[in-house]
């Protein structure tokens, strides 16, 4: 079983490192693709190395960087018929992107139980609210929840009563 398991793993590793260079090469873009098999998250990692498109492929707070993430999970899902995390990352964006997250979350959590009052993080897509759910989920006297619908969902960081 454990056979088996690590082939089909190979093979997706290989499908996903196939498709993300085809992706790059219709794009025009000339950076190199690394793909490996994150055990630990579940998940297949997708590295693009380059250092002259570093900020094109990035975007606009990580927007092309999502976008290109995805593509590559519909693109797994249309070919295997099952949902596989992808996780995109360019250089040390994403470590310096969850640093600032939880810079974010710590300075939020400290307000809150300052003031008592509850504080709206806006703007935030769903994988960045989860890193500060999980950045304050250890947080004696603090909770987290998401809010809203949509465009209009927010994270609201509260006092635990």
């Amino acid at each position: 079983m454990v056979k088996t398991k690590r082939k089909k793993s190979t093979d997706l590793v290989k499908e996903v490192d196939a498709l993300a260079t085809k992706l790059l090469v219709l794009m025009g873009s000339k950076a190199r693709v690394e793909v490996l098999d994150d055990e630990d998250n579940e998940a297949i990692k997708v590295n693009l190395i380059t250092e002259e498109e570093r900020g094109l492929l990035i975007g606009n707070h990580g927007e092309i960087l999502l976008s290109i993430q995805t593509a590559l999970g519909l693109m797994i899902k249309q070919k295997t018929g099952e949902w596989k995390r992808i996780i995109v990352n360019i250089g040390d964006w994403r470590e310096k992107q969850e640093e600032y997250l939880k810079g974010l979350a710590i300075q939020a959590s400290e307000r809150v139980k300052e003031t008592g009052k509850p504080e709206y993080l806006y703007n935030l897509n769903p994988s960045q609210r989860r890193i500060i759910h999980l950045a304050l989920s250890n947080i004696k006297g603090i909770k987290t929840e998401s809010e809203g619908e949509a465009e209009e969902r927010c994270l609201v960081v509260k006092p635990s009563r």
